[in-house]
């Protein structure tokens, strides 16, 4: 992992602008910070997405096309599971089997715990590691519903999202599904908050990951100096969402919202790979 990370580190610090993958973000650290963000009253999106689990799942749920037949959810960066386990809920009773996905050992750890007090009898098999390299590993004809949430959709740039969707797609036999989960466009007063927030807590988020640099790689980053600001520095990105298109040549999806339009989750059918 190490190698891996310093290489990653070393080619984004080389890189002009410099970047830092998110995945790195997510260590036992980051995961602790990660769950009190998202109990942040500014960051809007967790709510949204409960909101539309908790009062739309039989929408979604009959979207998905399933009956009688066995099915298999995947869940890529799955984290503790808090928003997904109210659609599990509704879906106990059918013929499935839930495989979350995550690079963060600890965030598995602690769905796992949540799903053996909350579902005891569901058939789960958490997987730790990069969401292609799980994928690459499936095997299998039940159907497939590959869930991705939180607008994490947000964390690729246009090119490396587009080619994100067309490697799903690989993955997909016909009459599986893919559900998305993308924020709209919206004020900066709404965005800005939200990824940095009053408390700083997303603050330490971000810069644990310097500091992880220096934990685990040697770094010297002298994270005390080091302030997030301005809307450049949290990746706003004031051009249209590149998967409208996407969606829209599917000629078929589901669009549901939550309060005040915040999230749209979009079910699309199989995409060709081009």
């Amino acid at each position: 992992m190490n190698n891996t990370f310093a290489q990653d580190v070393e080619k984004g610090l080389e890189s002009n602008p410099k970047f830092l993958s998110s995945k790195y973000f997510y260590d036992a650290i980051g995961d602790q910070l990660f769950v009190k963000i998202m109990q942040l009253p500014e960051y809007y999106l967790t709510n949204c997405e409960l909101e539309i689990f908790q009062n739309q799942s039989d929408e979604i749920i009959k979207a998905f096309e399933i009956e009688n037949e066995s099915f298999e959810i995947y869940e890529l960066g799955a984290g503790d599971g808090t928003k997904t386990i109210e659609l599990l809920k509704e879906i106990k009773d059918k013929n499935f089997r839930f495989i979350p996905i995550d690079i963060s050992p600890d965030a598995l750890n602690t769905l796992s715990m949540k799903l053996k007090e909350v579902l005891p009898e569901l058939q789960f098999e958490g997987r730790q590691g990069e969401y292609f390299e799980i994928l690459n590993t499936l095997k299998g004809t039940d159907k497939k519903i590959i869930l991705f949430l939180g607008s994490n959709i947000g964390n690729l740039n246009d090119n490396e999202a587009r080619s994100f969707i067309c490697n799903i797609a690989s993955k997909m036999n016909d009459g599986d599904m893919f559900f998305l989960g993308v924020d709209l466009k919206k004020s900066k007063d709404i965005i800005l908050p939200a990824y940095n927030d009053s408390q700083g807590i997303t603050s330490d988020f971000n810069l644990n990951l310097l500091d992880r640099i220096n934990r685990e790689l040697g770094g010297n980053f002298g994270t005390y100096r080091c302030q997030i600001k301005g809307p450049r520095k949290l990746g706003i990105n004031p051009e249209p969402n590149p998967f409208s298109a996407l969606v829209e040549r599917t000629g078929s999806g589901a669009f549901l919202s939550g309060t005040a339009g915040q999230w749209v989750p979009t079910i699309v059918d199989s995409l060709p790979a081009t």
